[in-house]
């Protein structure tokens, strides 16, 4: 539930609502404005993900970071839905994405913290089944409220404060022993210091590879469903979105459950995700070689299979490569900048793509290439088969 209603937010307001909002206030320089909102907010993900999983390490809970995130999380998007220009768009977006980020730091670190390693592949599957789920009710929220973005957000803000309230009261947790606390210097070097493990680190690199290859082309899916693909005639792009995204989902979910279930059984979780890594990577080769409406179902089936297969077990890997089990929570909020970290960089880049090559095309090359990337970063990783 937790992840549910935090991927509804994410892909509801970033891949629907907020487009939206930024065309409907400067619809000429909507490529760049995105790429602007996008990546300075991410500097926000970037940071405000590792200070508070470093902080609910430190006080021995994740509960209470979890609610106090989820409910500045509603506060926040009611903000955003209330202006009207980039810059004060950008501001509520970045106060957003911080209040998500302590949520989501404290909600990561449950499986590392209560789930036995033997039963990680079924519990990181559980957990990822909220990508799919949460993508596509965010997606048709958003499209159902592309005329009423104010009424989206705060549907979407809703959704993750009452999450984070059913799950911090029925989610019971034994209090961890509290740290003192470092000083800056060292908690600095704390953050690094996980990057410093071999395998952690060709992990978070391959993480970080693949999600900059993804959100390259799903945070302008909307535009390219507007001026890249040729839609069937009375489809409106926002429909699109919700369209591909429930059918991306329906892929992900299957792939994601028996992903989880395979490498468990099987013990093996560097298999599973350079091949899921490999298949979102071949699904992007279709859109970029036809600008039909069936070309970008095509792509979203099994761009689908690959990135639910993918997350469900790479998840699943990097919890058995943490370096130290007592800093799980800091060391997920390491990772988890190769979550936010690339989409820092991923609208610059596929801005840059789009302006240079003139369309789209060359940006779903961009993404397969890093996709096969991604896939290859976790051959050198030693500790897991």
């Amino acid at each position: 539930m937790g992840n549910f209603a935090m991927f509804t937010l994410y892909l509801g307001t970033g891949g629907v609502l907020l487009a939206l909002q930024i065309e409907h206030i400067d619809p000429a320089n909507k490529v760049d404005n995105l790429a602007l909102v996008a990546g300075i907010s991410s500097i926000f993900a970037t940071v405000f993900n590792p200070v508070a999983g470093a902080l609910s390490d430190r006080s021995g809970r994740r509960n209470p970071w979890i609610l106090g995130g989820g409910i500045a999380a509603l506060f926040t998007v009611a903000l955003l839905g209330s202006v009207n220009s980039i810059l004060l768009v950008t501001i509520g977006w970045c106060l957003t994405q911080a209040a998500m980020n302590v949520y989501q730091a404290a909600l990561t670190s449950v499986v590392p913290d209560r789930i036995p390693v033997e039963q990680r592949g079924k519990a990181s599957a559980a957990v990822g089944l909220g990508i799919p789920l949460g993508s596509t009710a965010g997606a048709l929220i958003g499209a159902a409220f592309s005329d009423s973005y104010r009424t989206g957000y705060l549907i979407f803000g809703a959704l993750v404060a009452g999450a984070a309230l059913v799950f911090t009261t029925f989610a019971r947790e034994e209090r961890m022993p509290a740290k003192a606390p470092l000083p800056l210097r060292k908690q600095l070097a704390a953050f690094t210091s996980a990057l410093g493990n071999h395998d952690f680190r060709w992990a978070f690199f391959g993480r970080a590879l693949l999600v900059l290859g993804y959100f390259a082309v799903l945070s302008y899916q909307l535009y390219i469903l507007q001026d890249h693909t040729d839609l069937p005639a009375g489809l409106k792009p926002e429909t699109g979105v919700a369209i591909l995204t429930l059918v991306n989902s329906a892929g992900s979910v299957i792939s994601t459950v028996l992903g989880g279930w395979l490498s468990d059984k099987y013990d093996r979780r560097k298999l599973f995700v350079a091949v899921s890594a490999m298949f979102a990577a071949c699904a992007m080769i279709f859109p970029a070689l036809s600008t039909s409406w069936t070309a970008m179902l095509v792509f979203a089936a099994l761009n689908g299979l690959g990135f639910g297969c993918y997350m469900a077990v790479d998840t699943a890997l990097v919890t058995m490569v943490l370096p130290r089990s007592e800093d799980a929570a800091r060391d997920m909020g390491v990772l988890n900048i190769a979550n936010a970290g690339p989409q820092i960089v991923a609208p610059f880049v596929a801005g840059m793509v789009v302006k240079a090559s003139g369309g789209y095309t060359a940006l779903f090359f961009v993404g397969a290439a890093l996709s096969v990337l991604g896939a290859l970063s976790v051959k050198p990783i030693r500790t897991v088969r």
